[in-house]
């Protein structure tokens, strides 16, 4: 830690604070060194939590080369989905 890093205060129920200490028992590391990584964790997964950036991500948007430029947003194309083809 150096002098441009800050503080934080936070209150951890009984409960947490067990499962924290224990873990970090078993793995032998430093309780804040856990909160660190878990926050840090936390935040980045937020970050790209959208479908759009998922699917982004995974090529899937305008994947399709041939289909109709409307696909999305025309009603016709929606005509029967959900229901049961007898």
């Amino acid at each position: 830690m150096n002098a441009s890093d800050s503080r934080v205060t936070v209150r951890l129920s009984a409960e947490l604070r067990n499962r924290l200490r224990e873990e970090a028992r078993r793995t032998g590391r430093r309780e804040s060194d856990l909160i660190r990584d878990a926050v840090d964790k936390h935040l980045k997964k937020k970050r790209e939590r959208s479908s759009y950036e998922v699917f982004k991500r995974a090529g899937l948007i305008g994947c399709i080369k041939d289909g109709p430029s409307d696909l999305a947003t025309n009603k016709k194309y929606f005509e029967g989905f959900g229901k049961d083809p007898d």
